[in-house]
C-alpha cells in the first residue's frame, strides 16, 4: 500500500483549493440537514480500564499530533466516536487512536462523521484489554478492513489478553494481511507502519514509536521535557567544570609568581 500522501503541490488554485482545509470542513457540514441530527460524543464508557492503558493511549496519540503538527491535512484522534451511516446515532465505534491523511487538521472535532470527511482513517491502533480484546479481535477487526482502514494495530501492554504487538496491512484485494514482525539493532521487536512510516516497536513491554529516518525514538512530552531539563544541568555541569579549571590555572599562575 502506499504510504502516507504528502500536501499536493501549490499550483494555480481553483475555487476549491483557494479554500483551506478548515474552510472546506466548514462548508461541507454549514447545511441545515447536517446539523438536524445530533450525534452522542460520549459512548459512556471509560477511555481506559487501567492507568496503563491509558497512558499508552495518551502517548500514542500525543506523540503523533506532535509529529504531524505541521500537516494542515493530517488529523489525529484518540477515544473519539465515530459514525458511518448517515441519520443512524446507533451505530458507532471508538478507537482508541486513529491517524486519517487528507481530512483537514483543523478544526477540532466532537466527533467523526465518514460521510462528512471522506474516509474514516488510515492507521488505526487498539489497546487491548480484558473487555476489549475479543470485539478488537473479531467485529472490529472486520469492520476497519470494511471501511478501509490501511493498517490495523493491536497493543497488550500487559500481554495478557493477545500477542504484546500485532499489525495487519491491507492487502490489494482489500483484506488484511499479518504484518511481519523483526526485531531492531537495539533489540527491540517491532514492526513497520508504511503509513505513518515508522516502527512500532515494543521497548521491555512499553509501545513505542521509531523513526528509521533519523533512527530514533519519538519521545512524549514529559520525556521531551526531562530531556530538556538534562541537557540544561549538563550545560551548567560542564560551565562549572570549565569555571573551577580556569580559577585553578590563575591560582597556579599566582603561586608560581610568588616563588
Amino acid at each position: 500500500m502506499p504510504s502516507a500522501p504528502e500536501p499536493l503541490p501549490a499550483g494555480k488554485p481553483g475555487p476549491a483549493d483557494a479554500m483551506s482545509g478548515a474552510q472546506q470542513f466548514a462548508q461541507r457540514t454549514a447545511s441545515a440537514s447536517a446539523r438536524a441530527v445530533v450525534y452522542p460524543e460520549s459512548d459512556g464508557e471509560p477511555m481506559a480500564e487501567t492507568d496503563i492503558h491509558h497512558r499508552t493511549i495518551v502517548d500514542a496519540s500525543s506523540i503523533l499530533r506532535t509529529r504531524y503538527a505541521e500537516r494542515e491535512d493530517v488529523y489525529v484522534a484518540g477515544d473519539m466516536n465515530v459514525y458511518y451511516v448517515e441519520g443512524n446515532t446507533d451505530i458507532k465505534f471508538s478507537p482508541d487512536v486513529f491517524v486519517a491523511f487528507g481530512p483537514s487538521r483543523e478544526p477540532p472535532r466532537r466527533v467523526w462523521k465518514t460521510w462528512e470527511e471522506g474516509k474514516f482513517a488510515d492507521f488505526v491502533l487498539e489497546v487491548a484489554s480484558k473487555d476489549t480484546h475479543g470485539d478488537d479481535e473479531a467485529r472490529k477487526r472486520r469492520l476497519y478492513e470494511r471501511l478501509g482502514a490501511t493498517e490495523y494495530w493491536q497493543h497488550d501492554p500487559t500481554g495478557d489478553y493477545i500477542d504484546p504487538l500485532k499489525g495487519h496491512r491491507l492487502n490489494a484485494q482489500g483484506t488484511y494481511e499479518r504484518i511481519p514482525l523483526t526485531t531492531t539493532p537495539d533489540g527491540m521487536p517491532g514492526g513497520e507502519s508504511k503509513v505513518l512510516g515508522l516502527h512500532l516497536c515494543l521497548d521491555e513491554g512499553r509501545l513505542r514509536l521509531f523513526d528509521p529516518t533519523t533512527g530514533e525514538l519519538l519521545f512524549n512530552h514529559q520525556e521531551e521535557h526531562r530531556g530538556r531539563l538534562e541537557e540544561r544541568r549538563g550545560r551548567l555541569e560542564e560551565r562549572r567544570a570549565r569555571l573551577a579549571a580556569e580559577a585553578e590555572v590563575e591560582r597556579l599562575k599566582r603561586q608560581l609568581a610568588h616563588r
